[in-house]
């Protein structure tokens, strides 16, 4: 095949979106089937198996296997399994495993307690269903999101985000072991042999943040002959979905599109961005875009269905030139 090699760094249900239309882009230009390094920092251990949120959220979507009514899981699942944890009182009551989910975890697990990695892991389960991308993840180390709050207590990331609806104030957000975190195999020689790297309109904080702290992905990203394109989670100075604005206002990030691009920055500055999509509905910031050194491109951003995401998609390949 032909086309742009495409590599998108991309994380939770935003992420899974752009991705089916990533997939919808290439697939009309006959191009080869994109690369996407996918967040593991919202990662856990419950009841005993291992669970990656984000890396299931894609596949379930690729697979025509996820529940677009909840936006997380598999459609159809059902919680019998779930009920019983919690009449032993174990797990948490306020984190639902659906059967079919928790079967997925279970393979999962099982796979890592005989030897696999979670990036081999990740190629197993991309067997059982044509998903039109390959899928690594961001390093095959657990680096799971804690979140310390105001008065130092910590919470793990989806206690705050699941539990809580991020209403308790974070001090800072933290992925303990990420400094001695090794890219997973793939991921920067990927990067460096892209013709176009995407930043999907995930989570800056807590879904691209930690695959960029991840050591060597943010310098290769910068240092990649490919353009780099992000896409604003911000649409009409409101984030889409989730609790995205309590994480930027963690990091003295304000909730607009043209802060989050200043927050990623111009490549020309020492930043990571090439060109910026951001909606027609804050078309009115592009001049401070622009005047940050990073192009912006005014388009639609709502992620409607596949075809309408790849239409953006395609504006995001030509503003990278390919």
């Amino acid at each position: 095949m032909t086309g742009p090699r495409v590599v998108v760094l991309a994380g939770g249900v935003g992420g899974a979106k752009f991705t089916l239309g990533v997939r919808e882009a290439l697939a009309r230009r006959g191009a080869p089937e994109a690369t996407v390094v996918v967040n593991t920092g919202d990662d856990l251990w419950l009841s005993g198996v291992r669970l990656q949120p984000d890396v299931d959220s894609i596949v379930y979507a690729l697979a025509g296997q996820n529940d677009t009514t909840r936006g997380w899981g598999r459609a159809g699942d059902t919680e019998r399994v779930n009920a019983e944890l919690q009449a032993w009182g174990a797990g948490w009551p306020w984190f639902t495993l659906g059967d079919l989910d928790l079967g997925t975890h279970l393979a999962r697990t099982g796979w890592l307690r005989d030897g696999f990695t979670p990036t081999e892991v990740i190629a197993r389960m991309s067997q059982r269903w044509p998903l039109g991308v390959d899928l690594l993840p961001m390093t095959d180390a657990e680096v799971d999101t804690w979140v310390v709050l105001n008065g130092g207590a910590r919470l793990h990331f989806q206690e705050w985000w699941t539990r809580h609806r991020a209403a308790l104030t974070p001090e800072r957000f933290e992925n303990p072991g990420i400094d001695r975190a090794v890219p997973a195999p793939g991921v920067v020689e990927t990067i460096a042999a892209a013709d176009v790297v995407l930043i999907a309109p995930s989570n800056p904080v807590v879904s691209i943040g930690p695959i960029l702290a991840v050591p060597g992905i943010r310098d290769a990203v910068r240092a990649a002959s490919a353009p780099v394109v992000g896409v604003s989670p911000i649409i009409g100075g409101r984030v889409v979905r989730g609790m995205a604005d309590v994480c930027l206002a963690t990091i003295g990030v304000e909730t607009s599109a043209s802060a989050v691009a200043a927050h990623y920055g111009a490549r020309a500055d020492g930043g990571l961005l090439d060109a910026w999509l951001m909606a027609e509905e804050d078309a009115d910031a592009a001049a401070q875009v622009e005047a940050a050194g990073i192009r912006a491109v005014v388009r639609p951003l709502w992620m409607t269905d596949a075809a309408t995401t790849g239409v953006m998609v395609d504006a995001a390949l030509d503003a990278a030139g390919v």
